[in-house]
């Protein structure tokens, strides 16, 4: 529970298991990524505590990071440059460091781009800088805050069919991911896991584990009564398992 004048929270529980993608949806405003900064450790719960692999996590760690919303690339800094930097506390040499950072960036899909700086970018390559940077840094599990809202929807759309791979590759140490968004249809394509949140104070008020092989549809029958069901959990209709 988080407290700041009033009661944000109560009666959050959520599991987020090995190999999963998460969902959180919920109607704006009702405290989503307030939520992902407490699994985060940029806010300090008033009451109740975050547990990663059963130890408390009590402040920021590389072990948590965060894909925010706007896309956050330094701009007098290369492609390169914006990766490596988040291998900084590491201490590494600047060989180890450049060889990392270029396999981050391979995984995203921007070999050959090392050199570019921001402003040579597109949106949707700048976002992609922000996420290799995020698994350069080898977390154990990476937040997402709306990843895509600032893209068109034909690159937002190369990003999620793409995303899934990059983060859940063999080499890579990520045990699982935990994505905010308000678009139904791209959380219901990423994610193992939703929870959905509403009320105030708001509370989790449905958990849906979606049973569908990937790549998923938004063509698929199933995947129109998932989007249903997601539906009715955030209006307060009754919706069938």
């Amino acid at each position: 529970m988080f407290e700041n004048k009033y009661k944000v929270f109560e009666n959050v529980d959520l599991v987020c298991e090995e190999d999963k993608f998460i969902g959180l949806v919920g109607p704006s405003g009702v405290g989503k990524s307030t939520l992902l900064r407490l699994i985060g450790g940029f806010l300090k719960p008033s009451a109740g505590e975050v547990r990663l692999a059963g130890k408390p996590v009590l402040r920021p760690s590389p072990k948590l990071v965060l894909v925010h919303q706007s896309i956050v690339t330094f701009p007098w800094m290369t492609a390169l440059q914006n990766v490596v930097l988040s291998l900084t506390p590491k201490h590494l040499s600047k060989s180890e460091a450049g060889r990392i950072a270029v396999k981050a960036l391979e995984a995203v899909g921007l070999q050959g781009f090392e050199d570019l700086y921001p402003k040579e970018m597109s949106g949707g390559m700048r976002q992609r800088v922000a996420i290799a940077r995020a698994i350069a840094a080898d977390p154990m599990v990476l937040l997402m805050d709306e990843p895509f809202a600032h893209l068109d929807e034909l690159t937002a759309e190369g990003i999620r069919q793409d995303i899934y791979k990059i983060l859940f590759n063999r080499d890579s140490p990520l045990k699982s991911v935990i994505m905010v968004s308000h678009n139904l249809s791209e959380v219901l394509e990423l994610a193992d896991t939703i929870y959905v949140v509403n009320g105030s104070p708001a509370t989790v008020v449905a958990r849906v584990d979606v049973n569908m092989p990937r790549p998923r549809s938004p063509r698929d029958p199933v995947f129109s009564q998932y989007l249903d069901l997601l539906y009715n959990h955030l209006t307060g209709k009754k919706g069938k398992e």
